[in-house]
């Protein structure tokens, strides 16, 4: 037998035997699980500021209201953006001086993402739930860069958003130039000008005056617009919140253009989302800040093509595992090209594309890293 006093052998431990050191924590044990939050409401996400979030609740309804909320501690560090459907608990009463809380982000349906340029492996997050891009340049000051909208539709088409380009400023500039890039595509174009005529529409310009958009413009824009979740994006300068104060009625700030550089000043310095004037019920404008570069290091090359319908036939004729780019040998699009295939805009248009699949060659290996927005 075991002497009394001595250690028993572990054979014969049991529980009994064990002790629990308290948890410094608390008392109470640690868990994955969360919280239903099955009282929660759904809001839509219109602006992000310094850590707090309006969102519309029961938009479309007589009870519709915006709601101010924090970000529950459970969401970390995801991005919540502009058009993003999330569940909210609390206070959602939208009086003044109260707080909900965000709890959930819904799924996506759409994910509007650029980075910084080409080889910068953060993806950030536009937008959210848009469904078409509106891409907005000017046919002069600032000079328009068929590069942004290569970039732009090369996002659009990678996103699932159907694009849309808008040419502003056409009465500084004939813009047939630069339409003559696109058109093979499948691809609406809207051309806006200042006019002095009876049913012009009045907004704001760029200089805070007063300032007359073509009624025709605008409204083929709200008729492409109504019912969908659009989200404008541009260079600063380029007009693209008179737009959306002629669109909405708002007074969003605008900016003009730097006489020495040539570029836009930034008016908007986040991304907001308005409902348009006589608008169908699920209408919204996403107006963007102005920037100064978009880049697509989180598309890979092989889906670049896709943006360039009017290019990628000339492809079937490439040898096998043919990358389409500068240093490709035998490329089908060389052919393609130099039949007139893709008309007259064809050379511009490839040489576009090779831009943009050599940038795509060197990008950062490895996986993306999600950004904050």
């Amino acid at each position: 037998m075991t002497p009394a006093g001595s250690r028993r052998g572990t054979a014969s431990w049991d529980e009994s035997d064990v002790r629990i050191r308290p948890n410094k924590k608390g008392s109470r044990p640690r868990t994955k699980d969360r919280p239903a939050h099955e009282d929660a409401v759904t809001g839509r996400i219109i602006t992000v500021d310094r850590g707090r979030y309006t969102a519309v609740v029961d938009e479309d309804t007589e009870a519709e209201r915006t709601v101010i909320a924090a970000r529950a501690r459970e969401l970390r560090r995801s991005p919540v953006v502009a058009g993003d459907l999330v569940s909210l608990v609390g206070d959602v009463s939208g009086e003044p001086d109260t707080l909900a809380r965000l709890v959930r982000i819904q799924d996506r349906q759409t994910v509007l993402r650029r980075s910084a340029d080409d080889t910068d492996p953060v993806e950030r997050i536009v937008v959210a739930n848009a469904e078409q891009l509106v891409i907005v340049v000017a046919a002069a000051n600032p000079e328009p860069r068929t590069g942004f909208i290569d970039r732009a539709l090369v996002a659009a088409y990678d996103a699932g958003i159907q694009p849309l380009l808008c040419v502003t400023k056409a009465d500084l500039r004939d813009p047939s130039v630069l339409l003559a890039n696109y058109e093979h595509l499948d691809l609406e174009i809207i051309t806006s000008r200042t006019a002095e005529t009876p049913d012009a529409v009045p907004t704001t310009s760029a200089s805070g005056a007063s300032a007359l958009l073509a009624h025709q413009a605008i409204a083929q824009l709200k008729e492409l617009l109504d019912g969908r979740v659009s989200v404008l994006l541009g260079h600063s300068g380029v007009g693209k919140s008179t737009l959306v104060n002629a669109l909405t009625g708002a007074n969003r700030a605008t900016g003009g253009v730097n006489a020495v550089t040539g570029r836009g000043r930034h008016t908007s310095s986040s991304a907001f989302a308005l409902k348009a004037e006589d608008s169908s019920p699920g209408t919204w404008i996403i107006d963007t800040p102005g920037i100064r570069s978009f880049g697509l290091a989180h598309v890979e090359p092989d889906r670049i093509l896709a943006a360039f319908p009017d290019l990628e036939p000339g492809t079937q004729d490439c040898e096998r595992g043919c990358r389409h780019d500068e240093t490709a040998v035998n490329c089908g699009l060389d052919d393609w090209v130099g039949s007139g295939s893709a008309g007259e805009s064809g050379p511009v248009r490839l040489a576009s594309l090779r831009r943009l699949l050599g940038a795509g060659a060197e990008q950062v290996q490895g996986s993306k890293e999600l950004g904050m927005h």
